[in-house]
């Protein structure tokens, strides 16, 4: 019986690709809701997205039992027509599983916090309830907001593998162009999907710059027009649909690398492909135009960077060519166009308010680094396990000295209240996910590695003084990068000759 239950049937085709294609469907939807539902702040936008994420994972359980267990052959990028089953797996494989297994180690790790609680929060009375617990395994201090990540981290977890699931899977249309004649020399740079979701990104993140620009210069304090925050209802510090200024530049910060990213691949293929510059342009001003201090400053060091590296490498692919100076000077012309379109836009509508901010710089990076000060003592304390995921707002009130001392939700430091909410086991474990990431996406398409790689470093760096990873939306968009690059290193490409080769990497 159950042999017969594993066996391929005729109807396992079809319902896997009614599964990838709402997969798809849901993504994509997912992708544009996540930004304009308020930033996904709200916790019923939250939990909207957690559902979503949950029938993806469901839909890729169906997916992988299809394809894995009943071992039916279906066409993807990360199958080769040739490959042989016994052959080792590459780093980048053992890489991915081993990021698996990581997954499951921090998801595991969040819900054994959650049911090990230490205490629980009572916000009315605001009084810890303390109770008995196992000490030598990972425990919160504030039961209700560790079960409230878990449940996110597992619906980001289920979004994450599908969507690297989703990118590697081939359209109608690929099927019926790449054959499996072991001849894929015509293996695309970007697929298919991976152009839909670049074009969704594009469109979806443009039209929020656009109204984030217009919403910033009519002086309105709601955000969309439509919501009047509760937390700074003046509107000084709001940006399009975020309440919080540097959420908003973070969010932009790692849409528009990308952005050029895909231009930079398919460029030569002209037609509307050469809208996605002057959609970059836009959204690298809105960090800028937002006045977020730390976000004008990743955004002129990813600028610098890859300005260098562009120029750079086409100079190097220019001087093979017998008009290498006229292909100088127009990419010369290119990067000051962007540049100038940048300055302008972020110069015009930002500046004014921006340059005070930035005269003010140290004193705000001073101010931050006392209430560092006052939360490294929780990290001392709590070092194996932390104080529990999600619970540094509720527990930090213990280490005031005085009622004086400001009280955040958030530390504007990811890193260091990811060790104190964590501690070493929990930090380790995302260090070494971080790791696995740049492994497995380390084959993918060089200028696709450079811009996503860059995207990805300078939320990274943001996170020193601020909070990016508290922010759901942007937590998905920086997996949905992490997930696309993977998936783009994970692509087979066939086996060439050397003079082959050799003109390969020169094209890409």
């Amino acid at each position: 019986m159950p042999n017969l239950f594993l066996r391929v049937r005729a109807s396992d085709v079809p319902v896997y690709r009614l599964c990838d294609d709402a997969s798809g469907t849901l993504i994509l939807l997912m992708v544009v809701f996540g930004p304009w539902a308020f930033g996904t702040t709200p916790p019923s936008t939250i939990w909207l997205m957690n559902y979503a994420a949950y029938v993806l994972g469901t839909l890729l359980l169906v997916k992988l039992f299809i394809r894995k267990i009943k071992q039916c052959p279906l066409p993807r990028w990360d199958v080769a027509a040739t490959e042989n089953k016994s052959s080792r797996r590459t780093s980048a494989q053992r890489a991915t599983a081993l990021l698996g297994w990581l997954t499951l180690a921090l998801l595991l790790f969040c819900l054994v916090s959650a049911w090990n609680c230490a205490a629980t929060y009572d916000p009315v009375r605001r009084i810890f309830l303390y109770q008995p617990h196992l000490n030598w395994l990972p425990h919160s201090f504030d039961a209700h907001r560790t079960w409230f990540w878990f449940w996110s981290y597992l619906g980001l977890a289920a979004a994450f593998w599908s969507i690297r699931d989703w990118l590697l899977g081939k359209t109608e249309t690929e099927e019926k162009t790449f054959h499996p004649n072991g001849k894929e020399a015509a293996n695309p740079r970007l697929n298919g999907r991976m152009r839909q979701l670049l074009w969704v990104l594009a469109i979806s993140g443009t039209a929020l710059g656009l109204e984030a620009i217009v919403q910033r210069a009519s002086g309105s304090s709601k955000l969309l027009f439509i919501l009047q925050p509760v937390v700074n209802p003046e509107g000084e510090t709001q940006f399009g649909p975020y309440a919080y200024r540097a959420n908003a530049a973070q969010y932009f910060n790692l849409l528009w690398p990308m952005l050029l990213g895909g231009w930079w691949l398919l460029r030569r293929h002209g037609g509307r492909i050469h809208l996605l510059p002057a959609f970059a342009a836009i959204l690298a001003a809105c960090p800028i135009i937002s006045t977020s201090r730390g976000g004008a400053l990743v955004t002129a060091g990813l600028l610098g960077l890859l300005v260098v590296i562009f120029l750079a490498i086409e100079s190097s692919a220019a001087a093979k060519h017998p008009d290498s100076l006229r292909r100088l000077k127009k990419y010369f012309w290119l990067v000051l166009i962007f540049l100038g379109v940048v300055a302008a836009l972020g110069g015009y509508f930002g500046w004014k308010e921006l340059s005070p901010r930035m005269n003010q710089l140290n004193e705000g990076f001073s101010g931050r680094e006392q209430m560092y000060a006052d939360a490294r003592p929780m990290a001392a304390d709590y070092p194996v396990f932390g104080v529990g995921p999600g619970s540094f707002g509720t527990v930090f009130q213990l280490y005031r000295i005085s009622n004086l001392t400001y009280w955040p939700d958030q530390l504007h430091n990811d890193w260091l209240e990811t060790l104190i909410t964590f501690g070493w086991v929990g930090f380790t474990l995302i260090l070494a996910a971080l790791v696995c990431i740049v492994v497995a996406g380390w084959h993918a398409p060089r200028r696709l590695l450079i811009t996503a790689g860059l995207a990805l470093t300078g939320c990274l760096v943001h996170a020193r003084y601020d909070f990016p990873f508290q922010i759901h939306s942007i937590i998905f968009l920086f997996l949905l990068i992490a997930a696309w690059l993977m998936a783009a290193g994970a692509v087979k490409r066939p086996q060439l000759k050397k003079p082959q080769e050799k003109s390969r990497r020169a094209e890409t």
